[in-house]
């Protein structure tokens, strides 16, 4: 079967959409690769809020796939709003890679007493997520959280130029690259995996989402031994309380989904109020604890001053 695969044009997105692709060639199909730019891939500057918040990443992309210009979309989850257009549906999520975040921090600015993060007072991080900035700010008031945009590259170029003393990026996304023989050239600098039972990551990070139209009945059949059911079922708590929470890219929100001693454990923090709310439930069925974990935050909003 001849499938139009859409994609971004960065390094990483292009990683992922033909590490796909090669899976699929591996099945006897034919896969072709089709680069949609993006608002978000053209605006480098603006913080996310300021030209369309949610969904940048994916709109022109679901767009064409609407009008059936592509066959397949490969996003990153993360990237998905929490209510996509009734046509299209994720056939498919592939394996999980680790969603926790790296500190990528420069070699002067490292101090072995940070107290939650290794950095010296005052230091400065660069990050566009707001829920990144709430996390960090939480852990180390003392820290000046800077805004930061432009593909992975751009952002590890301004760390290395000294615009910034540490800056924030998905560990996924290095462990992509690197995978398909792009890495980023992050020599002499430090890489802390920040532990998602705190610094709880976005919704979905670390999965991909095969998005596919609701009719393509022969492709959503082709998709299926991509899919991977044991990451699925968690990303299914943190989808749902995204929802729940009517989350945004720019809402300072995370979720996180995990199998713990034959239970299911689903970590949250949202900053409500200016106060970081943070909390963890456990449970047999992914999908109740997103509404456990949302009465929780609810509850602790009413009680906020």
């Amino acid at each position: 079967m001849r499938i139009r695969i859409g994609s971004r044009g960065s390094r990483l997105a292009l990683a992922q959409a033909r590490k796909i692709g090669a899976r699929l060639t591996s099945a006897g199909h034919e896969p072709v690769e089709v680069i949609i730019e993006t608002r978000g891939d053209r605006d480098q500057t603006s913080a996310f809020p300021e030209f369309g918040g949610a969904g940048v990443f994916v709109r022109e992309i679901e767009r064409q796939l609407i009008e059936g210009a592509i066959d397949l979309a490969v996003h990153s989850y993360k990237d998905l709003p929490s209510d996509g257009p009734q046509e299209l549906l994720v056939a498919a999520v592939p394996e999980r890679l680790d969603p926790a975040d790296v500190l990528v921090v420069r070699d002067d600015a490292i101090d072995e007493e940070g107290k939650g993060v290794r950095l010296g007072a005052e230091a400065r991080v660069g990050t566009s997520s707001s829920r990144r900035g709430a996390l960090l700010h939480a852990s180390r008031p003392d820290l000046e959280i800077l805004a930061l945009r432009g593909n992975v590259d751009t952002r590890v170029r301004k760390l290395r130029a000294g615009e910034y003393d540490a800056i924030v990026l998905a560990g996924a996304g290095i462990q992509r690259l690197e995978e398909a023989g792009s890495a980023l050239d992050l020599a002499g600098l430090h890489l802390d995996r920040l532990d998602p039972s705190w610094f709880v990551p976005a919704p979905t990070q670390g999965a991909l989402a095969l998005q596919v139209r609701c009719d393509a009945t022969e492709l959503i059949s082709a998709l299926t031994p991509l899919h991977d059911e044991s990451a699925a079922l968690p990303l299914m708590a943190e989808r749902r309380l995204l929802a729940l929470v009517q989350g945004s890219c720019e809402l300072p929100f995370g979720a996180w989904c995990r199998m713990s001693d034959e239970a299911y454990a689903l970590h949250y923090a949202l900053r409500d109020q200016g106060r970081l709310v943070t909390g963890q439930v456990r449970g047999a069925d992914p999908e109740a604890l997103a509404e456990m974990a949302w009465a929780e935050i609810a509850h602790a909003g009413e009680e906020s001053p």
